[in-house]
């Protein structure tokens, strides 16, 4: 037998199935992840179709998928009702200090958590998980309490401080996987070159934890800019937007809900949109 023949007799006796097996693993996985994207896009784009037309259009039937008409003037009449401007400032400034609260707070202690071998250290991790476990309304109602005795009642603080707590204890698992993730070595030869362990910190670890901080901060700013029931429980004038619209448009048209309803999902998307460069894996458990 010819060396050709040979060649091409042992290309036939490859098993070739594994590697068809993991193609078709690769497509269904594609699938899977177009078909999540279209299931949760597709409220969106309805919230959004229905915020930006005409009320001409939205009384017709059946409803169109794709867009003939586009206005805002329900989105121009919803912004103009009483309280609504001023609570979506509450939600912008709540959120964003939120978001600046926790990161202070929760990148430090998530490096501890991570560097340093402390006693209790495995219940404590654990004790943060069952603090997310609490109801939000058996926190909301002893904070009420607590606000009124101090004078921080019906303000954007008393929310802020409601938000952080909850948000804590979740940046500061995030974090500290994160910083197991940075090998030690790195930090310590950032040390040997004359850094000290604040500069090391700064300028090493924090930049290699970028995106599992990034994840941390769409959690928080996203839990932040969705929670209802504290905000509604804690303010009475100063609300954020969430509890604004709970309260006002319980009785009002549908027109209203919609754009009410997008008012609410845009600034997430937003923030997402800008924070998303800095991921490289949403739970941040891949450095790059």
């Amino acid at each position: 037998m010819s060396a050709a023949a040979s060649s091409t007799a042992g290309r036939d006796d490859v098993d070739r199935r594994p590697l068809a097996a993991r193609r078709r693993q690769r497509v269904l996985l594609q699938v899977a992840c177009v078909l999540v994207s279209l299931f949760m896009a597709t409220p969106i784009y309805l919230i959004a179709l229905a915020a930006t037309s005409s009320r001409e259009s939205l009384q017709r039937f059946p409803l169109s998928f794709i867009p003939d008409s586009f206005s805002l003037e329900t989105m121009q009449t919803f912004l103009q009702s009483t309280g609504i401007l001023g609570a979506l400032i509450n939600s912008v400034q709540v959120g964003l200090f939120t978001l600046v609260l926790s990161l202070v707070i929760g990148v430090p202690a998530g490096y501890a958590v991570a560097r340093f071998a402390f006693p209790g250290r495995d219940p404590y991790q654990l004790f943060l998980l069952f603090t997310r476990a609490l109801p939000i309304v058996v926190l909301s109602v002893p904070l009420a309490q607590l606000f009124l005795q101090t004078g921080l009642y019906d303000s954007a603080l008393a929310v802020v401080l409601l938000h952080t707590a909850l948000a804590l204890p979740t940046t500061i698992l995030i974090t500290a996987s994160v910083f197991l993730g940075v090998p030690r070595d790195v930090e310590e030869a950032a040390r040997i070159f004359g850094c000290s362990p604040i500069q090391a910190f700064l300028k090493v670890v924090i930049p290699m934890a970028i995106p599992g901080i990034a994840a941390a901060s769409i959690f928080t700013f996203v839990m932040s800019w969705n929670e209802v029931l504290g905000a509604s429980i804690l303010t009475l004038n100063q609300r954020t937007l969430p509890a604004q619209v709970l309260t006002s448009l319980s009785e009002s048209p549908f027109a209203y809900r919609f754009a009410g309803g997008f008012l609410l999902v845009l600034p997430a998307l937003i923030f997402i949109f800008f924070m998303r460069r800095y991921l490289t894996n949403m739970w941040g458990s891949t450095i790059r």
